[in-house]
């Protein structure tokens, strides 16, 4: 272990928790501790998109997809921007009508509380599971550096960023994710030029290498009404449909996200974040991707193994070739990536927890007791992300193991707020119904087709099959959503 490193690794872990944990003397209500005051910047909040839809997942296992394949994840990214626009359009109005502070009250408003409680439900389950993924990831990290075990290295991560978030609320989280995103982009930069000087060569070199072997291809047109067409990962047609039904599931639905949405001061600055963000995305996505690609140019030049797991490929490179203090600023940059996350998904954890399930249930607190119940939630759902972390070692491909998860509740998920908006005819019972219906198709079908299709279908399941439902129950509630 080198001392200069870990000197750099430990430096950044005291100061960020130490920065996180000084915004607790701001923390004065539950408007404070979950949209901190409505008082960041759009750019602020842009960043903080970036960071809560990013993880080590993204860090680590995209440079290892172009490492083994190509360029075609980006397509995704496409989708991507196709999803800002409808939520700009559908679902932005609406949770700016009025004073929210989850996603999940739109759907009291239109449907009744027992849909807000079993949305409310749905992402509770969603992200504790896919945020166990990301928590795993991070041990892989930490592993390589320490030589520790899993369950030690788990455990530190999610200790330290619990700590400043619970002292710190949203608004630690939204700073923290600014310095924690410059950081790790910061740090791609420089592994970038640092992998491209040790390949003799240059640019020119790996540019010859990667096209002989297809690694810059972005696009796959192919197309055909067959089942092989549907287990195809990465394709045009998939990544432009499933990124815009995927971000509009998460930027659109889920807390973790739409929470910083409402944290803007106005529905226009929101709108600003939202589109920021996505070129933020795009960009960044690229870096990764393109690293991945100067490994595999390394690599194959230098005839050595890889990793035998793929996602151990960029971290172990960092940590064995280059420079003491460099080494350690870019791991330091990959355990920003993974705090910054977590940190977003505890808080709006507990927001949910609370807002939608203490609060109706007993709304007669005062709001310090309130705030301590929060706090109080916040390090539950950290013990519960420690332990689902463990469980993830055994679920594969880290990064298509978190995209995979999240994309099996979010068809439902999506599928009822577009039941909710689109729709006047439906209550809640065909709500629920149609929601079942959506899990249910998304899981018969989740073995027979790519995970970029599974929003797609769980949605229209969703959506096709409440509607139905409401005239088997006869149901008809107009109300203000529909209008």
């Amino acid at each position: 272990m080198r001392l200069t490193d870990l000197a750099v690794i430990a430096g950044y872990l005291i100061l960020i928790t130490w920065f996180g944990a000084r915004f607790r003397e701001s923390q004065k209500t539950l408007k404070d501790y979950f949209l901190g005051g409505r008082g960041a910047p759009w750019w602020a909040i842009a960043f903080s998109i970036v960071s809560a839809e990013t993880s080590t997942l993204t860090v680590i296992g995209t440079p290892a997809i172009a490492f083994s394949g190509n360029f075609t994840f980006l397509q995704l990214i496409f989708g991507y921007l196709l999803g800002r626009i409808v939520i700009s359009i559908l679902f932005l109005p609406r949770y700016f009508r009025g004073e929210m502070f989850t996603a999940y009250e739109l759907m009291q408003r239109r449907f009744g509380p027992r849909v807000r409680k079993f949305t409310a439900g749905t992402f509770l389950v969603l992200r504790a599971l896919a945020e166990g993924v990301r928590v795993f990831a991070v041990s892989i990290v930490i592993s390589i550096i320490l030589q520790t075990g899993e369950l030690a290295s788990i455990a530190l991560i999610v200790c330290l960023t619990l700590f400043y978030t619970f002292e710190g609320g949203m608004t630690a989280v939204i700073w923290t994710d600014v310095v924690q995103m410059v950081l790790y982009v910061a740090g791609a930069l420089i592994s970038f030029f640092a992998i491209l000087h040790l390949i003799p060569g240059g640019w020119p070199h790996v540019v010859a290498v990667a096209e002989a072997s297809h690694k810059f291809q972005l696009f796959d047109f192919r197309f055909s009404p067959t089942l092989a067409f549907f287990r195809r990962t990465y394709s045009f047609w998939g990544g432009l449909l499933g990124g815009c039904f995927l971000t509009m599931a998460s930027h659109g639905t889920e807390q973790l996200l739409v929470q910083r949405l409402l944290s803007a001061k106005n529905e226009a600055e929101s709108r600003r974040a939202l589109f920021s963000s996505w070129a933020l995305i795009f960009f960044q996505f690229a870096l990764f991707l393109t690293i991945g690609v100067l490994l595999f140019v390394y690599y194959h030049d230098t005839g050595r193994p890889a990793p035998a797991i793929p996602e151990r490929t960029y971290p172990e490179f960092i940590w064995s070739n280059l420079p003491p203090g460099v080494a350690g600023l870019l791991m330091a940059a990959i355990l920003a990536a993974a705090m910054s996350n977590l940190s977003a998904a505890l808080n709006a954890l507990a927001s949910t927890s609370v807002m939608d399930f203490l609060k109706p249930l007993r709304p007669d607190h005062t709001e310090a007791e309130y705030l301590r119940f929060a706090r109080y939630a916040t390090v539950v759902w950290g013990v519960v992300l420690f332990g689902v972390g463990l469980m993830a070692r055994h679920w594969g491909s880290v990064l298509e193991a978190g995209l995979s998860i999240a994309s099996v509740l979010y068809g439902a998920l999506l599928g009822v707020f577009l039941l909710g908006v689109l729709t006047r005819r439906p209550g809640q019972w065909s709500a629920i119904i149609g929601m079942a219906a959506g899990f249910i198709v998304t899981l018969l079908l989740r073995t027979r087709v790519a995970y970029t299709w599974y929003v797609l279908l769980g949605s229209s399941a969703t959506l096709a099959v409440g509607y139905l439902a409401s005239f088997v129950l006869n149901e008809n509630e107009s109300n203000q959503l529909a209008d």
